[in-house]
């Protein structure tokens, strides 16, 4: 979340920032309710110091001889104000905290401003588009062909957008994972965790999921549990009310499932792998110092880079715009896979510079070179996503006669086999 007072001190800089996010905060009312929460703790503030005061004459009124019980029925109806004052102290906190929570997270200075994804630049390509000799075929139909995966027995089992990998596609999603971990954990540098794929509330709300998007999040409500949409949520949240005591930056990579309702999307792109409610995915998180972060940002974004080019698929990076950026990140790549059958690109990673917005929320903290406390910066991004992955090897790799070439760094991860047929 944002600092309040930083709010407090830029309120037009605030306001022009959710302008060119489009983001609908009333900034006036969050600084009216703080206004109001400063005024009432200064208010206990003089009240109990008058009660203290007021307490001492009692033990002089008693030494001199006097009747205190007049002074007493003062003190106790003091104290009946200040603890009304603390239960109203108690709700404005809580009110001031659900505001900032569903406040997004200042852009970057350097984000480009722009309404919507129309005004996202691209950066950078890396390959070239595959030139194929036939018409291509869609993935879903050489999934099926290839007998990869039942998108039917999987919507029989669970509903549509859960799919379910057979045979060699089960292999496939194994094998990429595999690659995936071992190249960043290897080469990148990354210490791999396995983490839980539930989290409670306080997790959600640490990396802003909660409450904002909480009609997109699968629920278990007698446990009061979620499942998570990515691993970013349990393993930012490792940390949590934590001051660390390790040398920054720390990196870690983690496999998870991810589920995700997809709320409001119903209809778009739902064939095939497009679209789904499960999917695998290699997720890279650093937490750095304020000072490092925009330069581990680069390097993160060239480690999900990185994974793409060992696969020989043409991708490139856009950067979002601030009409088009997610809500708790300040500065956000992402990359995108060229399919063919599709005739468009396919983001499958997004890598995001929170600065101190997930740490505030999740209090997570370290000492600065002074000794100071500060937060954390935390950076995330997909190392990569699975199913759109799958998508452009499968529809970039094909042949005339419905045979997929397997990239050669798979080779080893699926026994040696080279072509899907």
């Amino acid at each position: 979340m944002l600092d309040i007072r930083f709010i407090r001190e830029n309120a037009a800089a605030v306001k022009a920032a959710m302008t060119h996010r489009n983001a609908e905060v009333d900034v006036d009312a969050l600084l009216e309710l703080d206004s109001r929460r400063r005024a009432r703790v200064s208010e206990a503030e003089v009240l109990k110091a008058e009660r203290n005061k007021t307490s001492k004459s009692i033990g002089q009124m008693i030494k001199a001889g006097g009747n205190p019980e007049a002074v007493k029925a003062q003190v106790r109806e003091m104290g009946d104000k200040i603890t009304a004052m603390d239960d109203e102290l108690r709700d404005l906190d809580a009110q001031l905290r659900e505001a900032l929570c569903y406040m997004p997270n200042l852009p970057s200075a350097t984000t480009p401003i722009g309404k919507d994804e129309r005004a996202n630049p691209v950066l950078r390509s890396w390959g070239e588009k595959k030139t194929l000799d036939f018409e291509p075929v869609a993935h879903w139909d050489l999934g099926q062909s290839l007998n990869l995966f039942d998108l039917e027995r999987g919507a029989k089992i669970a509903g549509s957008g859960f799919p379910l990998f057979i045979g060699k596609g089960a292999k496939l999603e194994r094998a990429l994972i595999q690659f995936m971990l071992d190249l960043h954990t290897e080469e990148h540098g990354y210490i791999e965790v396995a983490p839980p794929f539930m989290c409670n509330a306080a997790a959600m709300t640490g990396t802003g999921q909660l409450p904002k998007f909480a009609e997109d999040m699968y629920t278990v409500p007698l446990d009061g549990l979620y499942a998570i949409p990515t691993a970013e949520v349990p393993v930012t949240n490792m940390y949590g009310n934590e001051i660390l005591d390790q040398e920054l930056p720390i990196l870690h990579t983690a496999y998870t499932p991810c589920f995700r309702r997809e709320a409001g999307s119903a209809g778009k792109d739902t064939r095939g792998l497009l679209r789904v409610h499960q999917f695998d995915k290699v997720e890279m998180v650093k937490f750095t110092t304020p000072e490092t972060s925009e330069e581990e940002h680069e390097k993160l974004t060239l480690d999900a880079e990185r994974v793409l080019q060992k696969l020989g698929l043409h991708y490139r990076v856009i950067e979002l715009c601030t009409g088009d950026l997610g809500f708790s990140a300040a500065k956000c790549y992402d990359i995108e896979l060229w399919a063919p059958a599709q005739d468009k690109w396919l983001e499958v990673s997004s890598c995001s510079n929170f600065k101190d917005y997930q740490a505030r929320r999740a209090n997570i903290r370290y000492r600065d070179e002074d000794g100071k406390l500060a937060f954390v910066h935390t950076i995330n991004g997909s190392g990569v996503a699975l199913p759109r992955l799958v998508i452009a090897i499968l529809e970039n790799n094909q042949n005339a006669d419905g045979s997929i070439a397997l990239p050669e760094a798979l080779w080893p991860y699926m026994g040696g086999l080279q072509t899907l047929n």
